[in-house]
């Protein structure tokens, strides 16, 4: 029986899975064992091909009953492990050490639930790296005090998860739902910054705003008090283009990223925005541009 269970959601992620799966086959371990659940909703590219070529345990989900919550819920419940390890299909650990530290908090009696640290790669826009840096901060401590965690690169205590397992409702954030119940009965949330994966958004503008429209959706449905008016619209997507320009500016880099820090903070903010006044229960066509979007 494996110590550790690898649960790896999926949809046509061909381009960055056999870098995955061959990164984790390099992780150095010498107390632990692993097995790699991957959890498919409907790919039509080589990523089935490339799963059971790396061994993969593959579990399917219709797109029809897919969610964040239940496709990790299918994972969860067929895993062995005492430690339950999420990563994206299009993250790449960054050392080898990866897996062994994403788990040491757990193992350690630190924490809950844990997630790691994320960096964006040569092709991640300006800003979203500008994300990257602000919520994956080396100063932050574990356990920590709020209940923010991404599934992206986390890991879970199987126990845990068997006492609360994940929404299956929620449009995303299922990660800081979860965390946020965790908290609430006094297990505790961690954060380890020497656990990197370098994580790869290759979006157009419409599927970030799409990207930022369900969060928002999901953060009301965590949070009910938080509420974005038009003043904050304009106040964020202002702020955070001029925050952006310095950066770039300080890095001799402005005049090629100027117009991408416009598209990109006004994609995420707009549908900040419209996600936080959207009703709470979707539609088909929803599903499908929040879950399978393919506008370019």
């Amino acid at each position: 029986m494996a110590d550790v269970s690898i649960v790896i959601r999926t949809l046509n992620e061909e381009r960055y899975l056999d870098e995955l799966l061959t990164t984790i086959s390099k992780q150095k371990s010498t107390d632990f064992s692993w097995e790699i659940l991957l959890i498919d909703s409907g790919s039509t590219d080589k990523t089935l091909e490339i799963a059971n070529r790396h061994d993969c345990q593959v579990l399917k989900i219709p797109k029809s009953e897919f969610t964040f919550g239940r496709s990790l819920n299918i994972g969860c419940n067929a895993a062995q492990g005492r430690f339950l390890v999420f990563i994206s299909g299009h993250c790449i650990p960054a050392k080898e050490d990866w897996l062994t530290n994403i788990i040491k908090p757990l193992r350690e009696g630190q924490a809950t639930y844990c997630y790691g640290n994320q960096k964006g790669s040569k092709t991640t826009k300006f800003s979203e790296q500008q994300v990257f840096e602000k919520y994956f901060d080396p100063v932050k401590r574990t356990p920590q005090p709020d209940y923010f965690v991404n599934n992206a690169n986390a890991a879970l205590l199987a126990d845990a998860w068997a006492q609360h397992p994940f929404d299956e409702s929620i449009t995303g954030l299922e990660d800081m739902h979860l965390a946020k119940r965790l908290v609430a009965t006094g297990m505790l949330v961690g954060y380890a910054d020497n656990a990197t994966v370098y994580h790869i958004h290759d979006e157009s503008w419409m599927q970030v705003k799409w990207r930022f429209e369900r969060e928002a959706m999901a953060l009301r449905e965590i949070d009910p008090s938080l509420h974005m008016s038009r003043r904050d619209l304009v106040r964020c997507i202002y702020s955070s283009i001029v925050y952006d320009w310095q950066q770039a500016f300080r890095l001799r880099i402005f005049f090629k990223e100027w117009w991408q820090i416009v598209a990109f903070r006004t994609c995420q903010y707009w549908g900040g925005y419209v996600g936080s006044k959207a009703s709470r229960k979707i539609s088909e066509a929803l599903k499908r541009r929040y879950f399978y979007p393919d506008a370019k």
